[in-house]
């Protein structure tokens, strides 16, 4: 966990190269599944789906 409260450090894959491209933080009480979101994948080099991961 990162500082106070229930944020929490996560990381995104690409749903295509599964690099993992970006950290973000998430509030793991407002957010208890995970996210997606389109995303700019410099490998791709195109936007794409990524994911949450483990």
């Amino acid at each position: 966990m990162t500082g106070k409260g229930k944020r929490e450090r996560i990381t995104l894959v690409c749903s295509e190269c599964k690099q993992r491209n970006y950290d973000t933080i998430k509030n793991k009480a407002n957010d208890p599944d995970r996210l997606q979101m389109n995303k700019y994948c410099p490998f791709c080099r195109k936007h794409t789906l990524h994911k949450e991961s483990k």
